[in-house]
């Protein structure tokens, strides 16, 4: 009997099942859809008659419309089920994105480019959150380290392929190759058992005001202030790259992405094994540098080892983080957990965009990424007066 229960024991603590693999399939086509269209969306603002001060606006409206919905997809994750939202997101990205193949005007544009964020918000919270549901607890610091490297080799992959793709055919076919990837993540989404929908035992009317989870805060704040960085480098960092004259920024996201994929075959099982202090302040150390290294910028070498070390840097905190903030959650507030760290997620990378501009306007791209170096000091210290509180207690 001791045999068998072993047996059964392993099998239980299996993380790459049969469900864990299409969720895994469909987050990389997701991504891939839409990092294809990250570097060249400013292209095509420009070619609508645009100006550099609009990207950064175009990309805020995105992340915060996103931003807003979470809570609302958290909260249906849990009434609604996980097949109703995610399946909703995924379509609703389809429809938008697709729809970018028929924009003639900066107006439209911005109309739908907030009904992409609310498939977006939708999608990505039930993603984080399904992928949750189906890794052993035990191993849910390692299982969220492989779940994220679909969407980090759809990083790898998706940029240059969006910018070889819009110099051989026209915006419009472009558009519709992007809608592609979530046609595919639909119908791998379609085979997938998902959880059933946890009743509380306590039964109550939900609140007006449920827009996170209080468990879910912490991490999620020091998650924040480092997505912040992330506004400066995918909305700023080719123009800081051009002014400077340094070539390679293909090179800085496919170099970004690798070290990412690299961190997550080790990261998630550090976390596991020993927390979060083991892996968020190397993580947050290296991002530091990177951002300095960034500010500097003296050549194409300093560009790649910056990236390296963000992607290694973010590639050991985020699942980190991300495992920390459902861990501690009730199995019925699962959903809304991955609805406040995404939510979070989303504004710092929003407000990031935004303010960066502001910033890019009156100084220059390089006290992006020194002030960029401060929000990670920001998170440093928070850090660590909650470690300390956390002792004290």
């Amino acid at each position: 009997m001791d045999a068998q229960s072993a047996m059964i024991d392993k099998k239980a603590e299996k993380i790459w099942t049969r469900d864990f693999v299409f969720i895994c399939l469909a987050n990389f086509f997701i991504f891939l859809g839409f990092q294809m269209t990250l570097p060249t969306l400013p292209l095509f603002v420009k070619e609508l008659g645009g100006s550099d001060q609009l990207i950064g606006v175009i990309v805020g409206i995105f992340t915060f419309s996103a931003l807003i919905m979470r809570p609302y997809a958290g909260y249906a994750l849990e009434t609604k089920g996980r097949r109703f939202v995610y399946m909703l997101g995924l379509l609703i990205f389809v429809l938008s994105v697709g729809s970018f193949a028929v924009v003639s005007t900066i107006f439209f544009l911005l109309v739908l480019r907030i009904i992409q964020g609310i498939g977006w918000g939708f999608s990505t919270t039930a993603t984080g959150t399904i992928a949750t549901d189906l890794i052993p607890p035990s191993r849910r610091g390692e299982g969220m380290g492989y779940f994220g490297l679909a969407g980090n080799i759809a990083l790898a992959i998706g940029p240059s392929l969006g910018l070889t793709l819009v110099d051989v055919m026209s915006f419009s076919h472009f558009f519709l190759i992007c809608a592609a990837g979530g046609i595919v993540a639909f119908i791998l989404s379609s085979k997938i058992k998902y959880k059933k929908v946890e009743e509380s035992p306590h039964k109550t009317v939900a609140l007006k005001f449920d827009i996170f989870e209080k468990t879910a805060i912490q991490p999620s704040l020091l998650l924040f202030f480092i997505t912040f960085t992330f506004g400066g480098i995918a909305t700023f960092l080719p123009l800081h790259a051009a002014e400077k004259s340094i070539a390679g920024i293909e090179g800085y996201f496919f170099m970004y992405a690798l070290f990412l994929m690299v961190s997550r075959t080790f990261a998630g099982k550090i976390y596991d094994q020993k927390g979060h202090l083991y892996v968020f302040l190397p993580g947050t150390i290296l991002i530091f540098i990177a951002m300095l290294l960034l500010a500097w910028l003296p050549s194409t070498v300093i560009l790649l080892v910056a990236a390296a070390m963000y992607g290694l840097g973010f590639g050991t905190i985020q699942p980190a983080l991300q495992a920390w903030a459902v861990e501690k959650a009730p199995g019925n507030r699962k959903g809304m957990a991955n609805a406040t760290f995404f939510s979070f997620f989303d504004l710092g990378v929003g407000l990031g965009a935004i303010i960066f501009g502001q910033i890019a306007f009156l100084f220059n791209y390089a006290v992006i990424y020194v002030t960029a170096a401060g929000a990670v000091l920001v998170s440093i210290g928070l850090y660590l007066y909650l470690v300390f509180l956390a002792v004290r207690k």
